[in-house]
């Protein structure tokens, strides 16, 4: 087994982690926690805008291991516990689209950047 870590040029990049790892041999993607951070790194804006940023960065790993919405077979959702979960449901429509994937949401208190309110892990298999 070998494993190749993604890390998108049109996104944020720290020497600390990898967007996303595939295991070559099992062809699973296991895509890190994705905050609204934007390719600068910054992140801005209400529980809707961070979602929706935060669905983007999970979307653009995914299609750099050559997967898509329909290959994630589960999702995480973190959202700090003050923040209404179907306002995050809400915005994640327009993004993420009608793809069924088994979910969890785990309220927590705060993230490492006191700025985020929201971040998304997945696992997805390629065919």
């Amino acid at each position: 087994m070998s494993i190749t870590h993604l890390n998108p040029d049109s996104m944020h990049r720290s020497p600390a982690f990898s967007q996303g790892v595939v295991a070559t041999g099992t062809r699973t993607v296991y895509v890190g926690g994705q905050n609204g951070a934007d390719a600068h790194g910054q992140i801005e804006g209400d529980l809707v805008t961070q979602t929706a940023q935060a669905l983007r960065n999970l979307i653009t790993v995914l299609a750099e291991a050559g997967a898509t919405q329909d290959d994630v077979v589960r999702m995480t959702i973190y959202l700090q516990a003050d923040q209404d979960v179907q306002e995050g449901f809400a915005a994640s429509q327009e993004v993420w689209g009608m793809h069924a994937v088994p979910i969890v949401v785990v309220l927590v208190p705060a993230f490492g950047r006191p700025e985020a309110l929201v971040e998304i892990d997945a696992i997805a298999v390629l065919d």
